[in-house]
């Protein structure tokens, strides 16, 4: 990695890209339908890491593209994230009370509310791709094809898959396997879709898209076991919601299969395997190497 690469600045620098298109893409409603928007907003701009659209820009960085041109890539990755954050909150869900400090969305607007802001960042954020190919912003073929990895990351081949598996799972034992399955879907299938579908759009060639979606699934892997380990020994405060609920609820996570020393383990490994994926990539995939370090050491 280069000695002057500023990961900080970096994460800054593209966050402030990915907050102005968010917000050009979700303006406030004036009409009827401005409770619904009101939620939808309320979730959409509760802060964040905004990390799956950094990815997405860095991803396309990676190959020598534009920022800006994966930019409603990047818009549709955080809308659909956030829809999913929404829906697992949910009662019917996880039944959780807060997330990034503040009380969830059904505790704010309701259940039915919630449920239909969820609904409206997905379908906004589907529409993103094909509203810059119709403004001739962006290839057709590009946008079509990184529109098809997103949706199946997000659908029952990835998140959605992820979701139903760790309800099923819920105060039964299981193994790392079933683990396993919950994380590479839930989490890792749509960070890794948004490594590559910035790749698409910065035309990468099948062996860079091979080793960036290998990249993306190692890191969103290494994520969410980060994001267990956390539950176990993170600081509420840092966190923004409970720490304990994983075990009050019988979550399957890696702490509770494999202890939290194997589970610290597991996280490095799959970092170091990220950034081998990287190898080939020069300096352009440097944001990326880096993130993989911010993945392991983050404190939320």
């Amino acid at each position: 990695m280069k000695a002057d690469l500023d990961l900080e600045a970096y994460l800054e620098e593209k966050m402030l890209l990915v907050e102005g298109a968010l917000q050009e893409a979700l303006p406030p409603a004036e009409d009827l339908s401005g409770r619904v928007v009101e939620a939808m907003r309320y979730s959409l701009f509760a802060g964040g890491k905004r990390l799956r659209p950094v990815l997405c820009l860095a991803g396309t960085e990676a190959v020598g593209g534009s920022a800006e041109a994966a930019l409603p890539a990047a818009v549709a990755l955080e809308m659909i994230h956030t829809y999913s954050l929404i829906h697992d909150d949910l009662p019917a869900m996880d039944d959780d009370d807060f997330r990034r400090g503040r009380p969830t969305s059904h505790k704010v607007f309701g259940e039915a509310l919630a449920v239909l802001a969820g609904d409206g960042l997905l379908t906004l954020g589907l529409a993103q791709l094909p509203r810059a190919a119709a403004a001739g912003r962006l290839d057709p073929w590009l946008a079509a094809a990184a529109l098809e990895v997103i949706a199946r990351a997000a659908g029952h081949q990835g998140m959605v898959a992820g979701q139903a598996v760790d309800i099923e799972s819920e105060g039964r034992e299981v193994g790392a396997d079933v683990v396993d399955f919950i994380h590479n879907h839930k989490t890792g299938a749509l960070i890794a879709a948004a490594v590559t579908s910035g790749a698409i759009i910065g035309r990468a060639s099948a062996d860079q898209l091979r080793r960036l979606e290998e990249y993306g699934r190692k890191l969103g892997l290494a994520f969410q076991i980060v994001d267990d380990i956390l539950g176990v020994e993170g600081d509420a405060a840092t966190l923004g919601k409970p720490v304990g609920a994983d075990q009050l609820k019988g979550k399957a996570t890696y702490p509770k299969v494999a202890g939290l020393d194997r589970a610290k383990e597991k996280a490095k490994t799959m970092t170091a395997e990220a950034r081998l994926a990287l190898q080939g990539f020069g300096p352009e995939a440097d944001p990326l190497r880096a993130v993989a370090e911010y993945v392991l050491v983050r404190k939320k």
